[in-house]
């Protein structure tokens, strides 16, 4: 059995961590759901790129789409921070509860003129003047269409799984609830990233 198969069956935390040092990006284009100000259920297309640092330290950049085969970008998010351990997942063997915190960078570049207008209505304190590809801090800062507030770093309870050198998160609650506290931690698997070469 080689080393990859011995630590996706469950091998220690720390050969977990190793293997998943690198860079990881979408399979395709994903599919989550998500909530319309009414409540409603809409559909979030988005594609991934994650990179995971020995010491626990993260970047995560999402690009979400306007449609399901991702020929439509309307903004990208770029986030940074730490992960912290918390024991065993019971979704499959060697599953793990991992809390993601953005506390190093949380950006955002609006990529679609829609988006932009949206943006200039809704989250003009503390912002310069939205534009189409320019990026802009909202770290630290209130930013309520992503919920954020100044006082308050981002933060999920999440799963990380592996299998196969795929990496697998949590698959988003069907109901839209976000990841924002234990009771909202995931209990099934999204589609996983590969590692890119």
């Amino acid at each position: 059995m080689s080393t990859q198969t011995t630590v996706l069956a469950g091998a220690p935390i720390k050969a977990m961590k190793s293997s998943m040092v690198g860079t990881w990006v979408s399979l395709a284009p994903e599919v989550r759901p998500s909530k319309n100000p009414d409540g409603t259920i809409k559909a979030f297309y988005l594609a991934r790129t994650f990179v995971y640092h020995a010491d626990d330290s993260f970047e995560l950049t999402v690009t979400n789409f306007a449609d399901p085969n991702g020929n439509v970008p309307v903004a990208k998010i770029e986030l940074a921070g730490h992960m912290t351990w918390n024991g065993g997942h019971p979704i499959a063997p060697g599953a793990q509860k991992v809390d993601f915190v953005a506390d190093t960078a949380y950006a955002l570049t609006p990529l679609a003129q829609p988006f932009v207008d949206l943006l200039s209505k809704v989250a003009k304190d503390g912002y310069a003047k939205w534009e189409l590809g320019k990026t802009q801090s909202v770290f630290g800062k209130n930013f309520a269409v992503f919920g954020l507030t100044a006082d308050q770093n981002f933060k999920e309870y999440d799963l990380i799984y592996m299998k196969h050198d795929l990496l697998f998160w949590g698959a988003r609650n069907v109901d839209g609830r976000g990841f924002d506290k234990e009771e909202n931690r995931p209990t099934n698997l999204q589609i996983p990233m590969e590692r890119k070469p």
